[in-house]
């Protein structure tokens, strides 16, 4: 599983940054992604990372804002978020893929999430 870490409560406008250790090897091929969740509603895609490349994929909606990346050596992702608004609050997850997608149900190894809440 994927533990995702570094949540809490900030205001709008404040920056965190998520962790995401993932357990066992991450080949080159992997997708990494980051995702979020509000209530009861479907995780909803947030940005993703090709393990090998390093290519970035984002949600419209936090395009400027946040940035995903990986450390390959301590096999660790990142997802630094700035300007954070109300909208942004939810419980955010981190998974894996074999394959670029901004489905839910193309991920695995879903670990528990980390909450951001973020006061306006």
């Amino acid at each position: 599983q994927l533990q995702a870490s570094g949540g809490g409560l900030v205001q709008a406008g404040d920056s965190l940054r998520l962790s995401c250790a993932p357990s066992g090897r991450t080949f080159s091929s992997h997708i990494m992604g980051w995702f979020r969740q509000v209530g009861g509603k479907e995780r909803d895609f947030v940005a993703a990372i090709r393990w090998g490349t390093g290519r970035t994929y984002y949600k419209d909606s936090v395009k400027g804002r946040f940035t995903i990346s990986r450390d390959s050596a301590k096999n660790t992702m990142y997802l630094q978020m700035n300007s954070l608004s109300p909208d942004d609050t939810a419980v955010y997850y981190c998974a894996r893929a074999n394959g670029y997608s901004t489905s839910s149900r193309d991920y695995y190894n879903w670990g528990r999430g980390t909450l951001v809440t973020v006061s306006s």
